[in-house]
């Protein structure tokens, strides 16, 4: 485990849904009636919150045509923006952090910018989305590409997640890691995260001279 609020990091690698922005809504609206329509028991799908869209179809209904079936999910979320805000702290860490930040999500680009939008976040240069990698979280391609566009060392990279996928692809990258408990249990966050915290509102991130340090807030 990495003390990160003694290290400082070239960059910041943020998650966006349950990480900066709240979909909950719209995403089990959506994958609810995608399972009704395709008769697939949603209770199939436990904890998948980080998985692109493509992997939870090939876990949970192997049987029907993955593109297919991702389209049919994606035109649903896309279709459905209602309720969803930014998550606490989430505006003042993406200004904090400024140019030294990317957001890192399992959404396609399209959708991930209609959410961004819709929480009302002013998304960073670097967004990485599904449409720009091959193997999707728990795989650590994504943040290495996030670092890459960053033109920063993943080992001083800290990725920010809210989900048990996207902090191991974090892990396996060599990032430190920031878990939040916005959508799953501290027992599950805490395994895979140097640091855990309710959500961003608990910790100040400051960018000084030689990167960004994060410091806990007084409870």
């Amino acid at each position: 485990m990495r003390d990160i609020t003694q290290e400082t990091f070239e960059a910041v690698l943020f998650d966006n849904d349950g990480t900066l922005t709240d979909s909950r809504g719209p995403v089990e609206r959506s994958w609810r009636s995608w399972a009704v329509d395709h008769g697939v028991d949603f209770a199939r799908f436990g904890n998948f919150h980080g998985v692109t869209s493509r992997g939870i179809v090939e876990r949970v209904a192997p049987h029907l045509d993955a593109e297919v079936a991702t389209a049919d999910i994606d035109r649903r979320e896309l279709e459905d923006l209602d309720g969803i805000v930014a998550l606490p702290g989430a505006v003042d860490a993406l200004a904090a952090v400024g140019p030294r930040a990317a957001i890192v999500t399992s959404a396609g680009r399209e959708l991930a910018e209609l959410r961004i939008d819709a929480a009302g976040l002013s998304a960073p240069a670097v967004l990485v989305t599904a449409d720009d990698i091959s193997r999707g979280k728990p795989d650590p391609e994504p943040y290495l590409v996030g670092a890459r566009r960053l033109d920063a060392d993943p080992a001083r990279c800290l990725v920010v997640e809210d989900a048990v996928a996207g902090l191991e692809s974090g892990r396996a990258a060599g990032a430190a890691t920031l878990g939040l408990l916005t959508t799953s249990s501290r027992e599950e966050v805490a395994e895979h995260a140097d640091l855990t915290v309710g959500s961003l509102a608990d910790v100040r991130l400051e960018v000084t001279d030689a990167g960004v340090r994060v410091h806990l807030r007084q409870a």
